[in-house]
C-alpha cells in the first residue's frame, strides 16, 4: 500500500539521518532499499535486485529467488 511505502521510504530516511556518517554512498541507499523491499514486497526486492546488481542472465535472476527463499 502506499502507506507502507511511506514508511518505508521514512525509515530508510531516517536510519540516514540518525547515522554519523556525513556521507552516504549510493552503494549504502541500494542495500538499505533492498532490506526493507524484502520485507516488504518479494516481487519488489527482485525486481530492484535484477536492476540494482546488474543481473545479466537469467541464473542470476534464478539464484537471487531461490536464496529469498533459503530459511
Amino acid at each position: 500500500s502506499i502507506e507502507q511505502i511511506d514508511r518505508t521510504v521514512s525509515e530508510i530516511e531516517a536510519e540516514l539521518q540518525n547515522s554519523l556518517d556525513r556521507e552516504v554512498t549510493s552503494v549504502h541507499i541500494g542495500e538499505l532499499v533492498m532490506d526493507k523491499l524484502k520485507n516488504l514486497d518479494e516481487v519488489a526486492y527482485v525486481r530492484f535486485a535484477s536492476v540494482y546488481r546488474k543481473f545479466e542472465e537469467v541464473g542470476e535472476f534464478v539464484e537471487q529467488v531461490l536464496q529469498m527463499k533459503k530459511p
